[in-house]
């Protein structure tokens, strides 16, 4: 047992079942910056420990030192498969259905015009499906069952694609109100009470595949009408969201819409974006 600082200043002590110093806290803030692009500030302490503790304990490491000095030794196959599992102990993924439900009553007017033409749109922070699954109700809603529809749904963490993927939740999940459950959703029975799964025909549109926002290179065939990137910038300096934001406007066709976060502002990339409505830009 070991008794470290926690909060921001360092004040409080806390005993904790393996050793972690303030240069593990920051090993971990410079990986995961490299690998995902993400910024952990001071605060974070607590949710770090908590969160790769998990993978102390699955992997036999007794500190995180010891950890953090075999996964960066690692390579091939297992060395992939153990930097995936790092990023996804440390990515945050709140999401519910219509969260932001302004967006979607956007959505539904900005697809009209696209009535009968093939339409493409990207989530690039699928996590559980939730948002993915609700930007396809509203297609299906503002432009009939049989629309000409692809929805690209990306991650960094696989674990929750594979949630996303399968397509079932509670049936009390929030945010769906008993029209859409009955339209989109099919009721489980037996050992399945209390879940619901989405209808094959609202899963067709959907293509599930995982993409660090951080690479170079994104393979995501013809650009996009819509894209939702929602509550991602938060985690990113103001660098990374610059070189994200150049990115997703190359995947972008000109006049196109970019729906973020309530507390996400890009005003000062007015060369790439231009606001057009509430936390929704056009690509200039």
């Amino acid at each position: 047992m070991s008794s470290v600082p926690t909060g921001a200043g360092g004040a409080e002590a806390v005993d904790h079942e393996f050793s972690f110093s303030r240069a593990d806290f920051d090993r971990v803030r410079q990986l995961i910056y490299k690998h995902a692009g993400i910024s952990l500030h001071d605060g974070k302490h607590a949710m770090v420990y908590s969160r790769l503790s998990r993978r102390l304990r699955e992997t036999g490491h007794r500190s995180f030192a010891a950890y953090l000095q075999w996964l960066e030794s690692i390579s091939g196959p297992q060395g992939a498969q153990e930097w995936q599992e790092f990023v996804n102990c440390l990515t945050t993924n709140l999401t519910s259905f219509f969260r932001e439900d302004h967006h979607f009553v956007a959505l539904a007017e900005d697809l009209k015009p696209l009535a009968g033409k093939p339409v493409r749109i990207w989530c690039c922070a699928a996590s559980t499906g939730e948002e993915p699954y609700s930007i396809a109700m509203t297609c299906a809603e503002a432009l009939g069952a049989s629309a000409q529809m692809q929805i690209v749904c990306s991650d960094i963490d696989t674990n929750v694609l594979n949630t996303a993927k399968r397509g079932v939740y509670n049936a009390d999940a929030r945010g769906l109100d008993a029209s859409r459950l009955k339209a989109f959703f099919m009721r489980g029975t037996g050992a399945n009470a209390g879940r619901i799964r989405v209808k094959p025909e609202l899963q067709r549109w959907t293509d599930f595949r995982v993409l660090n926002l951080m690479d170079t290179q994104w393979s995501l065939g013809e650009p996009f009408h819509m894209v939702f990137c929602r509550n991602v910038m938060i985690y990113f300096d103001a660098p990374t969201q610059r070189k994200v934001l150049e990115r997703i406007h190359k995947v972008m066709r000109p006049g196109s819409l970019l729906y973020v976060g309530h507390s996400e502002n890009f005003t000062e990339s007015r060369d790439l974006f231009r606001l057009r409505g509430k936390t929704i830009y056009e690509r200039v």
